[in-house]
């Protein structure tokens, strides 16, 4: 990102360039200084120029009306961009399920969808996490349904969104376990090819 000092530098260069009769330029300051329009370039070169011409020049070729706003903008956009540099990183993200029988959850996200145990926790287990490859979701033990089922199958409401390097290899590797799908491999209008699965709990787990 262009420093104040360097456009400071800039502006000083077109005035040079303007002095020495550079001809480049004044097809640039005829285009964005609107005082210049109606010249041609000979007129152009022989017209006053002054640093603060030269600024206004290099403040519209970055998208400001004047060199004030650009120096305000300069400010604000280092300012965001040393905010953005130094804040925390988000690592990861971790869906949490909610399941009615946490150890036949286990086994079908194991058996069923090619996932590994990477931990539970309790006694007896009543939170797990599921892994397989970069996508991880965290089982939590319920009593009771924490959803409307019949408005979540009717709605399409996910649970989860994994993104897939080969979603049709995948959707196949599914469909040989005996997979009942809620909803088939499909092209969407934005793009995208996905499927949906639905997990003995009704949590509707989305692959794309």
């Amino acid at each position: 990102m262009p420093s104040l000092e360097n456009l400071k530098k800039q502006a000083k260069l077109f005035l040079r360039w303007h002095r020495e009769r550079y001809y480049p330029v004044a097809a640039q300051i005829r285009i964005l200084l609107p005082r210049f329009r109606n010249l041609n370039d000979a007129q152009v070169l022989a017209h006053p120029f002054r640093l603060s011409d030269a600024q206004e020049l290099v403040a519209r070729q970055s998208g400001f009306g004047n060199w004030e706003a650009l120096k305000k903008g300069v400010a604000t956009m280092n300012s965001l961009a040393d905010r953005a540099a130094s804040r925390p990183k988000l690592m990861g993200s971790q869906p949490q399920l909610f399941v009615a029988d946490l150890q036949a959850s286990c086994s079908y996200f194991v058996d069923k969808l090619g996932f590994a145990i990477a931990f539970t926790y309790g006694d007896p287990p009543f939170y797990a996490q599921v892994r397989r490859d970069g996508a991880a979701l965290n089982l939590r033990h319920v009593d009771q349904p924490v959803f409307d089922t019949a408005l979540r199958a009717k709605e399409d409401l996910l649970s989860a969104s994994m993104t897939v390097d080969d979603v049709k290899a995948l959707y196949l590797e599914f469909e040989a376990t005996g997979m009942t799908f809620h909803q088939k491999l499909r092209k969407e209008p934005w793009g995208a090819t996905t499927f949906i699965v639905k997990d003995p709990d009704g949590n509707l787990l989305l692959f794309a």
